[in-house]
């Protein structure tokens, strides 16, 4: 029977674009690590999918001026829509929203409630008077009781670094509206971890997991102690017991068990409902979560504890390869300050194996590590144009243009041939012990020490010198007969970190079949048939240009020092324009409109192109707005329209109305609008 291996990503947050630091932590490992395992032919599963509630949600929708749920969508098929571009292979992507969510973390709720592990409490929190709710962390900011910083956030001071709770701060105001907040008691539930330490201390000890995932953890689970898994708000899953209105259950409570019921939906889908429990009520199978630095604690101690606690013999973790933290150029991503790289931008002009394997061959395994556009340069140039593509190149062009386009036998080995075939082979297994290692990085290594041997050995063997005369023709034929077996070695063992360039080395050779079905250990020791036709030699990796990447390293600078700009401390106020009548005022149609979609207009730094939805019509509006918005981040936003205005060209795009924003020391500022639906009137 085969293996069953169940491997999961952590749910990325439904509140924004992904950035590749996000990519290096949960995402192309899992994928690696499962692409590898299906040529293994392992019964694998991938799943993942959107967490789509938390404060943070809330909080974001509110100041975009959409509902949570318009938010979470947008964001979800942004993300969605990424994970394809970079080729992620999950066999269901879901999302916490969905309704199978609900039951199983109901489920997990009311076991730990029924065996003692979760107790209603009474507890002071923020109150805000002038909104006449309470409000969570993400939504206070205040005086840092530590070091008197007077612009703190609710759970931690970013000046320096305390972490406490929200009640402690000095002066607590609403981060919305500025309002001051007062001290009021609420209830809530409570998860008693600190019940959990003895188990999970036990159960740690059986994990042979990385050193660095194991000291963060051992401290953390001696620092137990009981939490809050509810929270005073309405976006959220409800709490399943009485006098429970107001309250959701915390995101960190439901998240993980999104993994559960994300199999759930993937076994609905696919027509057999209980499939799920092939991998979740089966102990047989190996559970790997893949997660990223920040996620260790839940995947670690919270969520295990919470399975030990509840009644359903689910699967704890077996394998948790967490990675560190991925930067950019030094410093962390970060939107809010510029310092991220546009994906959008990025896939225009740069191939998806490149960054996959820009991110494998330097994956943050065991410590930080980073993203720089040079290194990005150096291991497109050197590794897959140089000796991966170059190899393969230079062997089929020679094989069409000498051999007829066809391979030639495996004959008359000399040792020097069978010393190379033997060290790639020993090389394929050395990657296929990588792989299930979950060393991508160590693999991408090896994978180019491959096409290097195959590239020595080509030149060594120098096959044009032996095409000149009809005496040595055999000695060129086994030549080239021993690189293609190396370019096929090279397809198989490529093929989990860039699946697009190994699959179009595969078909280039001549094979018929998908890649992506075969059998690692049957390709290993497959005999290319002699006269096997090749298909017609193509460029599978093309040189990143030094000006490409002065380009890319100005264009960041630019896009962190327009994020770090001040507005002008004073701004003269312009004097109020001329008394008009209402008849003229109401002569102006002002519609309620919703941005979907939004691209820059080329050419302009100012304008970007919209597509509006105004209830009865789609319009399409230039609006020059691109210096104080990305056009990403307008995507769902709700404006008002000046919708009955003459169209006018803008740079050879006709608009057909306009877009109000406040303006301020050169700055604009869109004029948002939350409930009233598009189309609706403006008055």
């Amino acid at each position: 029977m085969k293996q069953k291996i169940l491997i999961t990503s952590a749910l990325p947050y439904a509140n924004g674009p992904l950035h590749f630091g996000h990519i290096a932590g949960a995402y192309l490992p899992a994928d690696c690590y499962a692409r590898f395992q299906r040529l293994m032919k392992r019964d694998v599963l991938y799943i993942c999918g959107s967490d789509e509630y938390g404060i943070a949600i809330t909080l974001s929708a509110e100041l975009a001026g959409r509902s949570p749920k318009e938010h979470v969508d947008i964001f979800h098929q942004i993300n969605s829509d990424f994970f394809k571009k970079l080729q992620i292979s999950f066999d269901h992507y879901s999302r916490t929203t969905w309704e199978g969510h609900v039951e199983t973390t109901h489920q997990y709720f009311n076991d730990l409630l029924t065996n003692g592990f979760i107790e209603e409490r009474v507890t002071d929190q923020l109150f805000s008077e002038k909104d006449n709710k309470f409000l969570a962390d993400r939504y206070v900011v205040g005086t840092c009781p530590r070091c008197g910083f007077d612009n703190a956030r609710g759970d931690e001071c970013p000046r320096c670094g305390a972490s406490y709770e929200s009640t402690e701060l000095k002066n607590p105001r609403s981060k919305i509206t500025g309002s001051a907040l007062t001290h009021r008691p609420t209830k809530h539930w409570f998860l008693l971890l600190d019940k959990f330490k003895d188990r999970l201390t036990a159960w740690l000890e059986t994990k042979n997991w990385k050193p660095n995932v194991i000291n963060f953890i051992k401290g953390y689970i001696n620092d137990l102690h009981a939490r809050a898994i509810t929270r005073d708000m309405k976006w959220g899953i409800s709490v399943p017991v009485k006098d429970s209105e107001g309250k959701v259950l915390y995101v960190w409570f439901d998240a993980p068990i999104g993994y559960i019921s994300a199999t759930k939906e993937w076994a609905q889908k696919i027509g057999k409902p209980d499939a799920w429990k092939d991998y979740w009520i089966d102990d047989k199978t190996k559970l790997v979560n893949f997660v990223g630095k920040d996620n260790i604690p839940f995947h670690a101690s919270i969520f295990p504890a919470m399975t030990m606690g509840q009644n359903q013999p689910y699967k704890l973790v077996d394998e948790l390869p967490a990675n560190e933290f991925y930067n950019l150029e030094g410093r962390q991503f970060s939107k809010s300050d510029g310092w991220y790289i546009d994906l959008e931008d990025f896939f225009a002009r740069f191939s998806t194996d490149q960054i996959r394997y820009a991110i494998a061959s330097n994956a943050p395994e065991t410590s930080d590590s980073e993203f720089t556009w040079k290194d990005f340069q150096q291991r497109c140039n050197s590794d897959l144009a140089g000796k991966y593509g170059n190899l393969a190149n230079r062997v089929l062009v020679f094989i069409r243009n000498n051999c007829a386009g066809k391979v030639p036998g495996l004959d008359n080995l000399e040792p020097i041939d069978e010393e190379f075939l033997k060290s790639i082979h020993e090389l394929v297994d050395q990657v296929a012990n990588n792989y299930e290692q979950f060393k991508v990085r160590r693999a991408s290594q090896l994978i180019m020490e491959i096409a290097q041997k195959g590239n020595i050995y080509f030149d060594a063997k120098a096959p044009w010198k032996d095409a000149k005369q009809e005496e040595t023709k055999s000695r060129m034929n086994t030549t080239l007969a021993c690189c293609v077996e190396c370019l096929k070695l090279l397809a198989l063992v490529s093929f989990p970190i860039i699946p697009g360039a190994a699959s179009q080395l595969w078909k280039m050779i001549g094979f018929q079949s998908e890649l992506k079905d075969e059998d690692w250990n049957k390709v290993k020791d497959r005999k290319i048939t002699a006269n096997q036709p090749i298909s017609e030699p193509a460029i599978l990796f093309q040189k990143v240009e030094d000006d490409v990447i002065e380009l890319e390293i100005q264009k960041l600078r630019q896009l962190s020092e327009k994020h770090m700009k001040k507005p002008a401390a004073v701004t003269e106020i312009p004097s109020i324009k001329p008394l008009v009548d209402i008849e003229d005022f109401k002569k102006l149609d002002l519609r309620v409109g919703v941005i979907l979609q939004a691209d820059p207009v080329p050419k302009s730094k100012k304008l970007i192109q919209l597509q509006v939805d105004l209830g009865l019509e789609k319009r399409t509006i230039v609006a020059g707005i691109g210096e104080t918005y990305d056009s990403k981040e307008l995507i769902g936003r709700k404006v008002i329209v000046v919708a009955n205005l003459k169209p006018a060209t803008l740079m050879g795009v006709q608009s057909e109305g306009m877009i109000l924003a406040g303006k301020e020391a050169g700055k604009l500022e869109l004029i948002s609008i939350e409930d009233v639906t598009p189309g609706g009137i403006v008055s």
